[in-house]
């Protein structure tokens, strides 16, 4: 069954944190712009602010707080998906295709919730549990592991921001149900250069999620290597997370703490002024999607080095429009912070990465790929 204009789609998400809220309220906007009809989100936390960006969405709000305790947090989360199915439930003669987004891939109940409505299931990836926890050596993988292959068996599509996405998160059995669109907008005029490259200090940084997958604690610890080289250079870290205090406490013990700067968590609305300071921004992931942060920095004419996972190369071409390093390794990090740093091209670079994301992250040309893309549902 196509997706239509005329189909009406419920959004379903486990509730999500802040760095969650930014990535479902763009694909609120994107779908809401391709009909006029009511748009439903089942949802819950950060992500209840997305009832606020227009009168059409539909919000139905589920609280959840994790615990700490293992067994605990096991009951809490089934609890949650219980009541995200009853909502889907409620909702079901409303709706005519159900879309499940951010840590969809583990929504095992409301998943067969779905099904039972006998309306399109899609599993659209903001990342991959799976992948993740293969990653972090987290116990719970082999659980992990079952109810991620039986959700994407039951769902009608998957959809990936990236080809690469097919490979790097083993999706290559599903190739035949695998959509390509991503839900990646920008505001250019608030994503600008305000700051030109040149009058920028000598900084450097990384922001985002404070967690293992990002692999921060490995800029971290590059970090001595990186300013015995550049003893002007001074170093922002930016988020918050699981491994804030772990990174807090590196820093200590490696004598760098005066060279760097911990802001916490950086709003959405502030983030253009920190990357307008930047001269280049370090993201050195073992795993991503499609990383908002590397869009806005280089909206902002800040370079961006990052590993190659996810769609990373799908926008930065080594040299060209930012820089590429191998891998996360300590070497690797110190070695390539330097290269694009001593870069002679480093203007030119920032400038070709700055007119790529205008060309190719409008909100016009996301809304037109979903139009497409629902099409094939």
């Amino acid at each position: 069954m196509p997706v239509t204009n005329d189909t009406k789609i419920a959004v379903v998400t486990f509730p999500v944190s802040k760095s969650g809220s930014g990535p479902l309220l763009n694909l609120a906007e994107v779908l809401l712009k391709r009909s006029n009809n009511p748009l439903y989100v089942i949802t819950g936390n950060e992500g209840s602010k997305v009832g606020n960006i227009d009168a059409r969405v539909r919000v139905t709000s589920i609280s959840h707080r994790p615990k700490q305790h293992i067994f605990s947090r096991g009951i809490a989360y089934a609890i949650t998906q219980l009541r995200i199915s009853v909502s889907i439930l409620k909702v079901a003669k409303s709706v005519d295709a159900w879309l499940f987004f951010v840590g969809g891939e583990l929504l095992i109940f409301p998943i067969v919730s779905a099904k039972l409505t006998r309306k399109p299931v899609i599993l659209l990836f903001a990342g991959s549990p799976l992948y993740q926890s293969t990653v972090q050596k987290n116990r719970m993988r082999p659980v992990i592991f079952l109810i991620s292959t039986f959700n994407r068996l039951l769902c009608e599509n998957l959809i990936v921001y990236s080809p690469m996405h097919i490979s790097e998160w083993n999706l290559g059995r599903y190739r035949h149900k695998i959509l390509i669109a991503h839900r990646h907008y920008l505001d250019f005029e608030t994503f600008t250069v305000t700051t030109p490259l040149p009058d920028r200090p000598a900084l450097v940084g990384y922001i985002g999620r404070l967690s293992g997958e990002k692999g921060v604690q490995h800029f971290v610890q590059a970090l001595p290597a990186i300013l015995s080289d550049r003893q002007d250079l001074r170093v922002l870290i930016g988020g918050d997370g699981q491994l804030k205090e772990t990174i807090e406490a590196t820093l200590q013990e490696q004598g760098v703490s005066a060279s760097v700067e911990l802001p916490g968590w950086i709003s959405h609305d502030d983030l253009p002024r920190y990357l307008n300071q930047l001269r280049l921004l370090v993201l050195p992931s073992y795993t991503e999607g499609l990383p908002n942060i590397m869009l806005e920095a280089m909206a902002c004419g800040t370079p961006v080095l990052a590993t190659p996972v996810g769609a990373v190369p799908d926008v930065i071409v080594d040299g060209v429009t930012g820089f590429i390093m191998e891998n996360n390794s300590l070497e690797c990090i110190a070695e390539n912070v330097n290269r694009a740093l001593n870069s002679p091209d480093l203007e030119r670079i920032a400038e070709d990465g700055r007119r790529f994301v205008e060309e190719h992250f409008t909100f016009e040309r996301v809304v037109a790929r979903w139009k497409e893309v629902l099409e094939e549902v």
